[in-house]
Parts: C-alpha cells; structure tokens; sequence
C-alpha cells in the first residue's frame, strides 16, 4: 500500500528540504503551500494550494487520500512584530481544525511545534521533555496552545520540538553568522563558551520520518536537536572551516561584545546567542532516533554548499 503524506508549509525552509527527504524514502508526497510553484519540482511530489490559514478553511480536499499528515505550515518566530491573535489564529486554531478534520481519516498528524513551546532564549538547567512547558512569547504559547488542541482532538498523532535547525537556505540568527564569518575581519567570539543546542537538517528529517511512522511515537512529545551542543566560537570556527579559513577568532570580553553589537542594533541577536540552552535528546533517542550528522560537520557542509563549494538557513 502506498503511503500518502501531506506537507503543509512545503515552500519554506523545513518543506523544501523534508518534502525531498520523504519522496526519497519512498513517500508519496501531497506537498501544499499558498504558492505551490515555489515548491520544487520531484517525482513522487503532488504540488497543491495550502488554504489561507488566517481563516477557517475546508480540510477534506487537502486530505483526501491522505495516510499521514506533517503540519508545517505557520507563522515564523518575528518578535514584536505581530500581534499575539494572529500567532494563535494561524500557529494554533488552524491546527486544531486540520487535526479534527483528519480524525478518522489519517493514521498520524505530526506537528511541527518548537522548543520555543517549552522554553525561552536561554536555560540555566539541560532541557527535557519533563520540564513543565514556559514559553516565554506569543509564538511559544500559540505552539504550545497547537500542541493541546491537537492531543485533545482525538486523531493519532505525534509533536515534534525542535531546536534552531540549520542546513541550506537556512535564514536567522545562523544565517547573520553565517554572513559575519564569510567577511575576512577576525571576530570577537573566542571567549563565548557559553553552549548551545542547534540541529541538522539531516537530523530532523530522520526524526520526521520516525514521528510519522513509528509506534513509540504515538502521542508521544519529542524535543529534537543534534546530540552535542556547541558554542558561537566553535560554531564560527566551523563556518569558516567550511568558507576553507582558519578560525581567525580574537578574546574579547562578553560585555564588550555585547556593546559592540548594541552599537549596531543587535541586541536582541545577543540575547539569542549569549546564553545557555542545552537539550537533552535522551528520549527521542530511545524511541529509535539515530543521528545522521553531528553539528561540526553540518556546519561544515552547510558552508561549504552556501558558498558554492559543493554546488554552487528557521521555524
């Protein structure tokens, strides 16, 4: 029997990339965003109109032969920017009204929610699944109020909170990194030792593919990242590997570092990167999640592809 996922969201960062890695592991693919054309051409991959989100919208067509469902579709992370009733409109009851027009008629809904549904910019303890859910903004709480709505509607499903997740295209807080170690300057970030959970691309599809289809996953709720955090000095040391550089990285106090980058209106960029925020993955991994890429070389590779050294950036 052929199996039949929709993937709403399919044009952006995380569609693009697990719309290709489910039609490569035998998928059949209904890929659906507002604007199908720019979901990329494959074999295996129905490209469809996803309904306009900010409105209650007609599930049945979208789900029509449909066995799985992976729900990426929503607002990104754009602090004071939006309204919170637009963060729950879209990022929370348009979930609710997918998964109660699924109920009966697929086997899994897999979420897309974030860790930002269970924590803030930085954690002074490792994260788990077993600490109490404090989302610190609009768009952890509408993700968290997604993921209520959807255990509470009665179709199987399984969450997914991953880590900031990293890979080509990738955009944010990694891509301004990315574009800091691409200038020849040497950078002030030889002393942030401060560690950080991030996740590979690679790694999130294999944790989609386990959600999707494993029976440990039922109703389960995972955080997702790569298994070793890294800090900034390391993770730029890796970017300009990947750039073919040496480190070039110089110690500077984190407090002059933090005013250097308040000078150019980048504070809340530090407070994104400045502090800790380790997750433990111990549960995903004894559900049978295997790694396939450790930060390191994905930073390397995600270099090294952006820079066109191979060939030619979050939710």
């Amino acid at each position: 029997m052929t199996r039949t996922v929709l993937v709403t969201g399919a044009s952006g960062f995380l569609g693009k990339h697990l719309v290709g890695a489910l039609a490569k592991s035998g998928w059949a693919v209904r890929a659906a965003a507002r604007d199908p054309e720019q979901i990329p051409a494959r074999p295996q991959v129905e490209r469809v109109a996803l309904p306009d989100l900010s409105r209650p919208s007609d599930w049945a067509p979208l789900l029509d032969g449909v066995t799985h469902v992976l729900h990426l579709a929503g607002i990104a992370h754009a602090p004071g920017q939006l309204p919170d009733d637009v963060y729950v409109r879209i990022n929370a009851d348009a979930v609710g009204e997918l998964a109660e027009a699924a109920r009966g008629k697929v086997e899994r809904l897999v979420l897309m929610s974030s860790v930002r549904a269970q924590a803030g910019l930085a954690a002074d303890h490792v994260i788990t699944e077993a600490d109490a859910p404090q989302p610190t903004d609009a768009y952890g709480r509408a993700k968290l109020a997604a993921e209520r709505l959807l255990a509470e509607s009665g179709v199987g499903f399984a969450v997914l909170r991953p880590a900031v997740v990293y890979g080509k295209g990738v955009k944010g807080n990694i891509a301004s990194l990315g574009t800091l170690a691409q200038t020849p300057m040497p950078l002030p970030f030889a002393g942030l030792d401060n560690k950080r959970s991030l996740l590979a691309m690679e790694n999130l599809a294999a944790a989609v593919d386990l959600a999707l289809t494993s029976q440990r996953a039922e109703s389960e709720t995972f955080l997702v990242a790569d298994p070793e955090p890294i800090t900034i000095a390391e993770l730029v040391t890796a970017m300009r590997e990947g750039l073919g550089r040496s480190p070039h990285l110089v110690r500077v106090p984190a407090r002059a570092v933090k005013r250097l980058m308040a000078t150019f209106g980048k504070e809340a960029d530090w407070e994104r990167i400045s502090g800790n925020f380790v997750i433990d993955v111990t549960k995903l991994r004894s559900s049978g999640w295997t790694p396939r890429m450790r930060t390191r070389d994905g930073i390397v590779k995600m270099m090294r592809t952006t820079n066109g050294a191979a060939d030619g950036s979050s939710s």
